[in-house]
């Protein structure tokens, strides 16, 4: 199994910047490409941030490109979510997952696991 942690979530004005990190542990051998994804209430899950096993590919929602900034820590066991010129629109929980896959996905049903979320709150 495969444990997921995140941080960083708090309440921001809009226009400013927080970094989210997620931090893997138990079996880490086995995950590989990892993910955010970010729920709003009332709205299903969606796609916000993918990075590759070795953190030289990511890709982006439409929404958030420009603004958010996925990276590997040294130890590839964390990944970071730096989010700037933050806007109402991004108030949600954050979700981290991770994927044995090797590529990066928008897919949700490409990640096996998950963590618990962490609130994010943008206030106009």
């Amino acid at each position: 199994q495969v444990q997921l942690v995140e941080s960083g979530g708090s309440v921001v004005q809009a226009g400013g910047s927080l970094r989210l990190s997620c931090a893997a542990s138990g079996r880490t051998y086995s995950i590989y490409a990892r993910g955010w994804f970010r729920q709003a209430p009332g709205k299903e899950r969606e796609f916000v941030a993918s990075i590759n096993w070795n953190g030289d590919t990511t890709d982006y929602a439409d929404s958030v490109k420009g603004r958010f900034l996925i990276s590997r820590g040294n130890t590839k066991n964390t990944v970071y979510l730096q989010m700037n010129s933050l806007k109402s629109e991004d108030t949600g929980v954050y979700y981290c997952a991770a994927s044995s896959r090797l590529s990066a996905t928008m897919d949700l049903s490409e990640y096996k696991y998950w963590g618990q979320g962490t609130q994010v709150t943008v206030s106009s």
